[in-house]
């Protein structure tokens, strides 16, 4: 007589791979993304301190970040804008450059040039307009000195950036963050196991 075994069917514990199993992988998964993750923020933080910091002193531009949609969508809030020094008679009509306003506070403002003139004195006197603006600035600038700055780069939403990064919480979780990133990078390198180790574990 043949004896019929009844069938069983998988459960949802049959589908499932263990627990364990799922674990070990997540954990060999994050190993491998972590220390890519870390390189990648830190290669960010350090290419963004030579463009900020270092270059300026090395090349001689200048970094400034635009606080007002004046020459959207070319230069847009948040925005930084790179600028080189130019001698004043370089400057023509077109050009954007960045100069300290006439009137008010006199900060600074970054305008396309639509009119130079050499003043009674000599001065070259210059107007300017915003791409989105509907007229030009209400003032004719004399530029000061022996050089002007023309925007020579733009770099999108920096700005936001950097104004973030100056918050006080930031800076602290910045301070002591670094470091403890840069400590788990290390010791990732030093303990992740090698290729043979790996395989031998398979």
């Amino acid at each position: 007589m043949t004896a019929v075994l009844p069938v069983r069917r998988p459960g949802a514990a049959d589908q499932l791979p263990p627990a364990e199993d799922t674990r070990s992988r997540a954990a060999r998964t994050l190993g491998r993304v972590a220390p890519w993750l870390v390189r990648g923020v830190m290669g960010l933080a350090v290419l963004a301190f030579l463009v900020l910091a270092v270059g300026p002193h090395l090349l001689g531009y200048r970094t400034m970040t635009m606080l007002t949609a004046s020459m959207s969508p070319e230069i847009d809030p948040g925005d930084v804008t790179i600028v080189t020094p130019i001698a004043i008679s370089e400057v023509t009509e077109g050009m954007v450059i960045t100069y300290h306003k006439p009137i008010g506070d006199r900060g600074l403002v970054t305008h396309r040039v639509v009119s130079v003139e050499t003043g009674p004195d000599g001065a070259i006197q210059v107007q300017t307009k915003g791409d989105a603006n509907n007229g030009i600035d209400p003032w004719t600038a004399s530029l000061q000195g022996d050089i002007a700055y023309e925007v020579r780069a733009v770099i999108p939403e920096v700005g936001h950036l950097i104004q973030a990064l100056r918050a006080p919480v930031v800076t602290q979780v910045l301070l002591y963050g670094a470091p403890a990133l840069l400590a788990g990078w290390l010791l990732l390198t030093i303990w992740r196991p090698t290729r043979e180790e790996e395989e031998d574990k398979a």
